[in-house]
């Protein structure tokens, strides 16, 4: 057996699911979504008005053509199984989903906002270093998509395919010639899984996922007695960051884990806390944190971006949604719809939640009863996260809800994206630094924390 499998076995890993609002907002695109959508189809290689994954043949046409700039459905299957309400089936009567993506109300100015931390265009130094990375990574991307389709015959001609095709995008990106104003690492992660699709490996990491997932729901109701013997609020809340930056480090994404994780079956979330960064941190709000949930009145309203599945969603980022349910406060718990790498993706959102819930009548009441644990996915390729184009379904529930904390959690999400980023409302974010020359670069070392509060 694999060893990463072996693994998988003996430890668990995180995340949730997605439910639609009924309210449509006026636009599908505005000038700058459609701005945004057009530089990115160009860099993928792919006519001004498709969807990235229009060659991509193992993608379900029903997700193509919801992708597709301005077109507007008059059913929207992939939404059958979001519920809203008290387990109602909700239709697209009312779906913004189906009508494309819109920008984010939190921020605080769509304008000014630049999703990316690095750009390769004008950083020589960072281009250098992430074109060469990412050229050694696709040997990796290349086995998986081998193993996950181990019996087709094809699969090992289509993976090197994979790979040919992602090399010559890299070498027409990092020979300067610039189609995008900018280029930033989330592109190139872009490059990578809209190859995956086109060469027909839609999830290489499905099965991995699930492992893990099952794994860690097994020892969810361990992690919650064990929070709940915690007596001081300010060390609960301790334990519940430092769990969420623990789980972060179960990512096969990051070189520097995976040689961890495939080599060192009892990994698991004991062995993350004692290897992240011991306080202080490389950016450690952690203290303006602790002191706003101890002296402050609960929020109303938090959402959440997830990471990966197995023991960083369950064991991680459950825990985290548990104790804010416990104070009140509503979440919107939001999960990618297009797989990416081994994040947790909206479909596995929805049974992980499912099964954390037979678990912990706290979630289970939130989640089934009391609606106050709702489930988004968000159409965006790759693992990064641009706030200029997410679901539209999810900015309408952002703003209904009101909205007055978000958290951002993982290197993709919250490193290699929207570090700097603005917002207007309180806003967490979490990560650990899972490559040498990006904690270097930020001052740090490997496994270094960021832990970053801004109100």
């Amino acid at each position: 057996m694999h060893s990463g499998l072996k693994f998988a076995l003996k430890t668990p890993i995180r995340e949730a699911e997605a439910r639609g609002s009924k309210k449509r907002v006026e636009k599908v695109f505005g000038p700058k979504q459609k701005k945004i959508k057009h530089q990115r189809n160009k860099f993928l290689n792919l006519p001004p008005s498709q969807s990235a994954w229009q060659h991509c043949r193992c993608v379900d046409v029903r997700v193509r053509a919801r992708e597709q700039a301005g077109c507007k459905l008059s059913k929207h299957p992939t939404n059958r199984n979001a519920r809203t309400g008290k387990g109602r089936t909700m239709t697209n009567q009312g779906n913004p989903a189906a009508e494309g993506f819109s920008h984010c109300t939190l921020l605080a100015s769509v304008d000014a906002y630049n999703p990316d931390t690095l750009d390769l265009y004008q950083d020589l130094e960072a281009n250098r270093y992430w074109f060469a990375c990412f050229n050694d990574m696709l040997a990796k991307f290349e086995r998986q998509a081998m193993t996950s389709q181990s019996t087709d015959a094809s699969a090992k001609n289509r993976a090197q395919s994979f790979r040919e095709h992602c090399v010559a995008m890299f070498d027409k990106l990092q020979q300067d010639r610039r189609e995008t104003e900018t280029l930033g690492i989330r592109n190139l992660l872009e490059v990578i899984e809209s190859g995956l699709r086109k060469f027909g490996f839609d999830d290489p990491w499905k099965e991995q996922k699930t492992i893990e997932n099952k794994a860690s729901v097994g020892l969810l109701k361990q992690r919650l007695q064990q929070l709940d013997s915690i007596a001081s609020e300010r060390e609960k809340w301790t334990e519940l960051v430092r769990g969420v930056l623990a789980g972060n480090m179960f990512d096969w994404g990051a070189q520097a884990v995976t040689k961890i994780l495939e080599t060192n079956n009892g990994f698991g979330l004991q062995q993350a806390l004692d290897r992240i960064q011991k306080r202080p941190w490389l950016i450690d709000d952690l203290d303006g944190w602790l002191n706003r949930m101890q002296h402050e009145p609960p929020h109303r309203c938090a959402t959440i971006f997830t990471d990966n599945a197995g023991i960083d969603f369950v064991l991680g980022i459950v825990p985290l949604v548990r104790e804010l349910l416990k104070r009140n406060t509503k979440v919107l718990l939001c999960a990618t719809r297009n797989p990416a790498i081994n994040d947790i993706t909206y479909s596995e959102l929805t049974r992980a939640i499912a099964d954390c819930c037979k678990e912990c009548d706290i979630l289970r009441t939130a989640y089934s009863e009391q609606n106050r644990l709702l489930l988004f996915g968000n159409d965006q390729i790759g693992p990064c996260l641009d706030f200029r184009m997410i679901s539209k379904d999810l900015a309408v529930a952002i703003e209904q809800n009101k909205v007055d904390l978000l958290i951002i959690v993982g290197m993709a999400r919250a490193l290699h994206t929207n570090l700097y980023a603005k917002f207007v409302c309180e806003t967490f974010k979490l990560a650990v630094v899972k490559n040498e020359w990006l904690a270097k670069r930020l001052g740090g070392e490997t496994f270094s924390v960021v832990c970053k509060y801004e109100r």
